[in-house]
């Protein structure tokens, strides 16, 4: 992949750019096996049988966000980053333009001029990092499988709130022309000056509460502060390999009961709610979802109305850990952890290893360094399965998925 931004030092964030894609997923997998292998090896399990063939991704075009910082001025805003070559304290406002990152799906890329027109018709001053003036901060776009958007205005204050409020029709009308229509336009306040994309209060302004994100058939909702994979086609396979693995256990093994912990807007728990195929095809299987974000618990609430299993497939806000262990009367077969970069913690992992009734542990990371040293702590549980999936090119992130059966 080329790009001009990055050759020219404007921005690096994809710092394995110049290097083959298949030659990065190689260098990935290398350096995750390393960490994993010894781990595997130790439960007597031969690691060469355990990998599937890495998961490729698009090397563009992938990204289905935009968290586009805001510079310039309101008549010629620039929606980018900051030129990073300026020390934020002394910092005098201006930005790059990325609206032709290659990383953006053309939908997003087609956005951004409707956006910043929108922009200059509402005279929304940019937000200046030095000298703390300005009312627009950031604007946060997504858009959906289905070329759907949810647009975020992130504000100082409401000041220019009804400017931006009389822009939006005329903005949604362009929208829908570039057949992107804006499903969610919402303003966020962040009042504070500090390095945070977003606030705590969100204002809606035109739209749904909600952005559908249909993948693999399942209807998942989007709130404006819930957090959604980045690469939608790596999701999507991130979630079918999960159901596959897990429909593909022995009669006697299949789950009819799962927690999905850390579970965002509940992409694993909607995928294995019902079993797909094998020996348990048709079933429903009871799920709970566990998650600190109240926005994404009410975005999975919506999905399980909109689906009509509420009875069988429940999801409550709080603490993954402490919620786990106060249910010890309603232990399930099979739980999904999906944890931030930090892993799960000695805690839940010895709570997981203690608890015989839970049978089979799925494990999506995206650090192979937590997920090593949460292993060490279930030593009563042996890899299945493995297999990296390469949700960001050009970096050295990625999502590793690994199915755990007890011994």
């Amino acid at each position: 992949m080329r790009c001009h931004h990055f050759a020219s030092g404007a921005c690096r964030s994809c710092p394995h750019i110049g290097v083959g894609y298949r030659h990065q997923v190689a260098a990935k997998q290398h350096a995750v096996r390393e960490l994993l292998d010894p781990r595997i090896r130790a439960v007597d399990v031969d690691p060469d049988q355990l990998w599937a063939d890495p998961a490729l991704s698009p090397e563009a075009r992938f990204r289905n966000k935009a968290k586009m910082v805001v510079t310039g001025t309101a008549e010629q805003p620039k929606l980018g980053i900051l030129d990073q070559h300026q020390h934020p304290k002394h910092h005098d406002g201006s930005g790059v333009d990325l609206t032709d990152c290659p990383l953006y799906e053309p939908g997003l890329e087609a956005a951004f001029g409707p956006i910043a027109e929108a922009i200059s018709e509402a005279g929304l001053v940019p937000y200046n990092v030095g000298k703390r003036t300005g009312e627009l901060k950031h604007v946060i776009v997504t858009i959906s499988p289905q070329q759907q958007l949810m647009i975020r205005f992130v504000l100082r204050s409401t000041d220019q709130l009804p400017a931006l409020r009389t822009v939006v029709p005329a903005l949604r009308d362009r929208l829908a022309q570039l057949q992107t229509p804006a499903a969610v336009v919402t303003a966020n306040l962040l009042p504070v000056h500090q390095a945070l994309l977003e606030g705590e209060e969100e204002i809606p302004l035109a739209g749904d509460e909600t952005l559908r994100m249909l993948l693999n058939g399942v209807p998942l909702n989007l709130r404006p502060q819930g957090f959604f994979q980045t690469n939608t086609v790596i999701a999507a396979e991130l979630y079918a390999q999960a159901t596959a693995w897990v429909d593909a256990l022995p009669p006697q093994d299949q789950p009819r009961s799962v927690w999905d912990l850390y579970c965002g807007v509940g992409g694993f728990g909607f995928s294995l709610a019902q079993a797909q195929s094998g020996p348990a095809k048709g079933q429903r299987r009871r799920v709970w979802g566990v998650e600190v974000s109240t926005e994404a618990i009410r975005a999975a609430q919506r999905t399980s109305a909109d689906l009509d299993c509420a009875d069988t497939v429940r999801f409550v806000a709080g603490d993954a850990t402490a919620l786990a262990q106060d249910h010890p009367d309603d232990v399930p077969d099979l739980v999904v952890v999906n944890p931030p970069r930090r892993g799960i913690g000695a805690d839940l992992a010895r709570w997981l290893n203690s608890t015989e009734e839970i049978r089979h542990v799925l494990y999506s990371s995206c650090n192979a360094k937590t997920l090593a040293a949460d292993l060490e702590q279930l030593p009563d549980f042996a890899p299945v399965h493995a297999r990296l999936l390469d949700m960001f090119p050009q970096t050295d992130h990625y999502e590793v998925l690994m199915l755990l059966s007890r011994c």
